[in-house]
């Protein structure tokens, strides 16, 4: 950010946030459909990309709104769609289309409570989901995990980056705590990506001069299909080796390590506090990409630790990601489903408990 450009604080909502994020990094197309908890953000899309002059759809469905984003997508442009849990996958065919056609976009998924219909609280739930790819085929879909509405906004920003960068769907893994929370975010946004973006000159812009492009996901042939997943293979051991990203609080002589993402890390944040003052070194590693896991982080940290806690607002998913992680240690689990919260006095609790 340049030296002159001046930084104020407005409070908004995560929703809010990441919808003017979207507006900020260049999102020309938005198409969604309303679901709770994430509908702030696309009421502020309604009303902020009409004043860019850019397209807003409500689309008549989810399914709409994902292969309207495959259609925008395919001519260049950025694009983005947001829902919530059970939208999120009826989107799963098209997200699987994009990573396919190799088709760069941002999808947001403010998480609630499931299985089924489930509720409007938070939860965590949607991880396996989110890290393994969710629809059919061979296909990764990078996660970022935000825990306030200010970084959430760095991150929708990020995503494009990403999006563009790796010709490839990124999803910004939220959840209602941190999409309804109201909390100062910075203006103007900042971009963190760093390198060269190319120049899109795959897109559907009209052949006139030119051969023309084909975008597509159905590829027959004999072992045309084997070949490009091959190579996609190699794009997805590239973002894994060039994208862990995450944060730590107090592990350079932590003995106990609490791993949490998201809005429950806040909550094992201030768990981290009260051990201390109880005089019990406790550390926290916060996963900010879940896919790519950051595994080489978290390995240097859990070699000096005696014991690992993971706390997630699911039945344990992460956990997995965690103990194929570190195969040496000794790690236990603490979570809460169906919009249960796991409060920073139970995080305590379990530490002192495993003492």
């Amino acid at each position: 950010m340049g030296k002159n450009k001046k930084i104020k604080k407005v409070l908004m909502s995560g929703n809010e946030a990441m919808g003017e994020a979207a507006i900020s990094a260049g999102c020309k197309f938005y198409s969604g459909y309303p679901i709770t908890p994430q509908n702030e953000l696309t009421a502020h899309m309604a009303k902020r990309m009409r004043e860019e002059g850019r397209a807003f759809v409500q689309a008549e469905s989810e399914l709409a709104a994902i292969n309207m984003i495959f259609g925008a997508a395919a001519t260049g442009e950025r694009t983005m769609t947001s829902s919530s849990s059970p939208g999120i996958s009826l989107k799963q065919e098209g997200i699987s289309y994009l990573a396919g056609a190799e088709l760069p976009a941002v999808i947001i998924n403010v998480m609630r409570g499931g299985p089924g219909l489930g509720n409007i609280g938070s939860s965590q739930s949607d991880y396996f989901q989110s890290t393994r790819g969710g629809g059919h085929g061979d296909y990764f879909t990078p996660t970022l995990a935000p825990w306030s509405a200010e970084e959430a906004s760095k991150l929708v920003i990020l995503a494009f980056d990403l999006a563009d960068y790796y010709r490839n769907p990124i999803l910004i893994l939220a959840d209602a705590i941190i999409g309804q929370i109201m909390e100062p975010v910075s203006l103007p946004f900042e971009r963190v990506f760093k390198k060269k973006l190319s120049k899109k000159d795959w897109a559907l812009t009209g052949a006139k001069g030119r051969e023309a492009n084909v975008i597509r996901s159905l590829l027959l042939g004999d072992r045309v299909l084997e070949k490009h997943n091959d190579r996609l293979g190699k794009k997805w051991n590239k973002i894994k080796n060039n994208e862990q990203k995450f944060a730590t609080y107090r592990t350079e002589d932590a003995k106990y390590l609490i791993v949490a993402y998201g809005s429950q890390a806040r909550i094992a944040f201030e768990a981290v506090d009260i051990l201390r003052k109880q005089k019990i070194k406790a550390g926290l590693f916060r996963p900010i990409s879940l896919w790519p896991y950051p595994e080489k982080g978290l390995k240097e940290i859990a070699r000096k630790v005696k014991k690992v806690l993971v706390v997630e607002q699911s039945l344990g998913q992460m956990v997995e990601d965690v103990r194929a992680t570190l195969p040496f240690a000794k790690v236990s689990f603490f979570g809460k489903a169906g919009g249960g919260i796991p409060w920073a006095k139970e995080i305590v609790g379990v530490i002192k408990k495993s003492l």
